[in-house]
C-alpha cells in the first residue's frame, strides 16, 4: 500500500490560492456596492410644473424630440443675432412665452436656435 504524504508546500499553495480567490471576490463585490452607492439618484422634475415652459416636452412624441435633436435645437442660441425670435420659421404665440416652429412640434423659446435658422425677409 502506498502511503500518501501531505507536503506542507502543496498545502500552503492550495490554501493561499483559496485565500486570494476569496479576498479578490470580496474586493470586487465591495467595489461594486460602493459604485452603486456613489451614483446620484435620478431626480425627476414633474412635467406639469416645469421651471421653463419652453422645456416642457411632455406632450411631444419621441419622434418629434428626435427631430429636434437632429436639427440641433437649443433653448439658448450660441449666436447672438441668430435666434428663433428673428427666424422666418418661428411662429410666435400670443400671450405665451414660447412659440412654435414650422420644422418640428413642441414649444420653442424665442431665444433658441437650430441648424435651419433663416432670417426674416422684410
Amino acid at each position: 500500500m502506498k502511503e500518501t504524504k501531505y507536503v506542507r508546500r502543496t498545502f500552503l499553495q492550495k490554501y493561499l490560492k483559496l485565500v486570494y480567490l476569496l479576498a479578490g471576490s470580496g474586493t470586487l463585490l465591495s467595489l461594486k456596492s460602493n459604485a452603486a452607492k456613489k451614483q446620484p439618484a435620478n431626480k425627476t422634475v414633474p412635467q406639469d410644473d416645469p421651471k421653463n415652459p419652453c422645456d416642457d416636452l411632455s406632450k411631444v412624441s419621441a419622434d418629434e424630440i428626435a427631430k429636434r435633436k437632429k436639427l440641433a435645437y437649443v433653448n439658448q442660441s450660441p449666436v447672438e443675432d441668430n435666434q428663433c425670435g428673428n427666424c422666418n420659421l418661428f411662429i410666435p404665440a400670443p400671450d405665451k412665452p414660447c412659440g412654435a416652429c414650422l420644422l418640428f412640434k413642441g414649444p420653442v423659446s424665442p431665444a433658441g436656435h437650430c441648424a435651419y435658422w433663416a432670417p426674416i425677409n422684410e
